[in-house]
């Protein structure tokens, strides 16, 4: 259990890794950049990218979108940018792992939840990144956004913001095949 959690937390990690440099000044983090920045593009398909990274040496592909609608309770809270992703990480066999970055440390202990119509999935968070907690329905939750329209994910800051980010899935089956061809 313990070697599967670290070796899902380092999707969103080694895909960041990849694609995003922090700065960072004396007392300030500056902007996160977008996760794609140093990744090739492969194929915008609908609101999903295809991208291709290679951070030391080991390649990365993944499908990313960004939410088509964030909304915070309380209204108007800042969060630095959300993004959806389905990595491959071939080195480690890992193929379609859902994970999220929701823009924001999530609060301990309370976990983040994913629909797709009348499909919900409970997501483990650690800091801004949450992930399929049963990874056996990880399969079925791809082949459920491959179908779907919509993937709605809940979650809270630890602060108690509450937000609900909705991401289309449209264009996700043809980022998904460029991905597979990309990155065998």
């Amino acid at each position: 259990m313990t070697m599967t959690f670290l070796l899902r937390a380092t999707t969103i990690a080694m895909a960041a890794s990849a694609c995003i440099s922090f700065t960072f000044t004396s007392a300030y983090a500056q902007p996160k950049p977008s996760p794609t920045e140093q990744a090739t593009l492969l194929g915008q398909f609908g609101d999903w990218g295809a991208y291709k990274a290679s951070p030391s040496g080991k390649t990365v592909c993944f499908a990313l979108s960004k939410p088509t609608s964030a909304v915070t309770e309380p209204a108007g809270r800042p969060r630095d940018a959300s993004y959806a992703f389905v990595s491959t990480r071939p080195a480690e066999k890992v193929k379609n792992e859902v994970s999220v970055i929701v823009g924001y440390p999530q609060k301990a202990g309370i976990d983040a939840t994913a629909t797709i119509g009348s499909a919900s999935y409970v997501m483990y968070t650690q800091n801004d990144g949450a992930w399929v907690k049963n990874a056996a329905e990880e399969a079925q939750m791809v082949d459920a956004m491959r179908k779907g329209a919509d993937l709605v994910v809940k979650s809270e800051s630890a602060r108690g913001t509450k937000t609900t980010d909705t991401y289309s899935l449209k264009g996700l089956g043809e980022a998904l095949e460029k991905v597979a061809a990309e990155c065998k």
